[in-house]
């Protein structure tokens, strides 16, 4: 995002909201329907790399088209979400801060004021 990511991303969203604006999407950009996009874009990445080795796929991004098809895909889930919180009016930044920080109280460093395993159910991850 560059160096002013709160800024950037703040701009990013209101292009999200003028390109839909212009062409008389909003009707159709609801939570609901918003959040299903989100979901399919999120598989449309996932399919890039279903069958691929766990070594394919940290080489993903070596082959130009298979770089170009994870680019595309990481925009439209970005722009999904990005547009999911607008019309919800999360502000992302904080929501993502916000969740870190319990995170960090949820799971402290093993070694440090009481560290250790997760609790029963939070071992895959810090959802």
């Amino acid at each position: 995002m560059g160096g002013g990511g709160a800024l950037e991303l703040g701009a990013l969203q209101r292009r999200l909201a003028a390109f839909a604006a212009a062409r008389e999407w909003q009707p159709f950009h609801t939570p609901k329907n918003l959040a299903a996009a989100l979901s399919v874009e999120a598989s449309e990445l996932v399919e890039i790399f279903q069958w691929l080795t766990p070594e394919e796929s940290a080489r993903v991004m070596d082959s130009p088209g298979t770089a170009g098809r994870v680019q595309d895909e990481v925009a439209d889930v970005l722009a999904y979400l990005l547009q999911f919180c607008d019309v919800l009016g999360i502000d992302v930044l904080a929501a993502l801060s916000a969740k870190i920080d319990r995170n960090e109280r949820r799971f402290p460093v093993p070694g440090e004021r009481g560290g250790g395993a997760p609790d029963e159910g939070d071992c895959h991850s810090p959802e």
